[in-house]
């Protein structure tokens, strides 16, 4: 079903409550169904891969109740085997879950949504075997059964997806003989995202020791519970932001944080370097747009998220923008590189797939009904154009349920 995209006929000004962050959600979900009491998490995100998760962590007999807003989480006594557990096209629970079930009383299935079988799960599915468990499959679907008998140590190709080496990570406490593991392969991506993954469970007084960017020594022990209040997604603000500079308007984002692991931190300092002014106040994000936006040549390697919205801003800029080192992007929701390449052309913008990135270059997007396959990211994409170009639409509005629910009425709201 077409949905059309709101044009802004000026400048968009406004005030977006963003909500939680989906990564530190479903890491802290995880973290609180393996910890040694009941917590709670507060502002966690309300999406389909929070729901999923609280699905996948129910099915394995974790009590996860919502309160208010509030989910109260207490862990089992012990872990049950569940079969056709449903990750969707959540990379986090598909990445997550599965080693948690290595602590399970049987054996446990996974399915996911029809796309789910092409992201890569090879890393970390090795890693469950190097480990004990007998693991049938090598994507999704998939069956774990536990081992008889632990291993400490996992070496594994995690260049495909950081969250194999984060799976890892957050059951290896709890392990009998705790957890090393190492990376041998290509450059990891993302690596804000272990670091988060690392932070967060030291913060429960998890031993890890990291004798280089590639290994990590995790000690045997409890995992400590804690109540938790959830950051915004400063991926999902970063598409409100952009609103901003795209249209010479003023977009502010509150209860931005002064410390974040996100890598959507690094939004900011790409958006002040294309010409937007960037003010942090008071715990508020304020972006202002110029008038002009300038090309880029910027290495998302550890942000990789922020790879549509800064594609779609290079779309409207002046020069050329180029996006380096997003290879391991093809293995996410969808081929990000491609679909980028295709809906750019589609919309008279002229770019190219390289090796590791985009090239694209800067003009004026024409009326058009832009795919999104199946991804949330490509939406926001598809809106950043919508708003200097009027025709814009997409194919499938209702993805965005992945990780924010209420961008069309957010957006609609900013815009008008």
């Amino acid at each position: 079903m077409t949905h059309a995209l709101p044009h802004a006929a000026a400048p968009v000004v406004g005030t977006v409550v963003v909500p939680g962050s989906k990564s530190e959600t479903n890491r802290a979900l995880v973290l609180a169904a393996l910890a040694d009491r009941p917590s709670v998490v507060a502002g966690a995100l309300v999406s389909r891969d929070s729901e999923l998760m609280i699905g996948a962590l129910r099915r394995l007999g974790a009590d996860v109740e919502w309160d208010g807003d509030l989910l109260r989480v207490a862990p089992p006594a012990r872990f049950s085997g569940a079969l056709g557990i449903d990750c969707g096209l959540a990379g986090t629970v598909m990445r997550f879950v599965p080693p948690v079930t290595l602590l399970a009383a049987g054996p446990s299935s996974f399915v996911g949504d029809p796309h789910a079988s092409e992201r890569p799960m090879d890393g970390l599915l090795e890693g469950l075997r190097q480990i004990g468990a007998t693991v049938t499959g090598d994507a999704l679907p998939f069956r774990v059964t536990p081992p008889s008998r632990f291993r400490a140590e996992a070496t594994i190709d995690s260049s495909g997806s950081s969250q194999f080496v984060s799976g890892l990570l957050l059951v290896a406490p709890r392990l009998p003989h705790g957890l090393t593991i190492r990376h041998e392969g290509d450059t990891l991506p993302s690596l804000p995202h272990i670091q988060m993954t690392v932070e967060m469970l030291r913060a429960r007084g998890v031993v890890i020791d990291q004798p280089d960017e590639t290994t990590w020594v995790v000690a045997p022990g409890p995992i400590s519970a804690i109540d938790l209040t959830i950051e915004p997604d400063l991926t999902n603000a970063s598409v409100f932001l952009a609103a901003a500079a795209a249209t010479g308007g003023e977009v502010t984002v509150p209860a931005w944080p002064t410390h974040s692991l996100q890598p959507g931190l690094a939004f900011l300092d790409v958006i002040a370097a294309m010409g937007a002014e960037v003010a942090l106040t008071d715990g508020r994000a304020a972006v202002r747009g110029t008038g002009r936006l300038t090309g880029i040549d910027v290495d998302l390697h550890a942000a990789s998220e922020l790879t549509p919205v800064v594609a779609a801003l290079g779309a409207i800029a002046d020069g050329e923008t180029v996006i380096r080192g997003v290879a391991h992007i093809r293995g996410h929701e969808t081929d990000r590189l491609a679909a980028l390449t295709a809906e750019l052309r589609r919309a008279g913008i002229t770019a190219t797939e390289t090796s590791d990135g985009l090239r694209i270059e800067g003009g004026t997007p024409v009326a058009a009904r832009l795919n999104t396959y199946a991804d949330h990211r490509m939406v926001h994409f598809a809106a950043l154009l919508g708003l200097r170009t009027p025709g814009i639409s997409v194919d499938d509005m209702d993805c965005v349920s992945k990780t924010m629910p209420r961008f069309p009425v957010d957006w609609a709201d900013l815009v008008a």
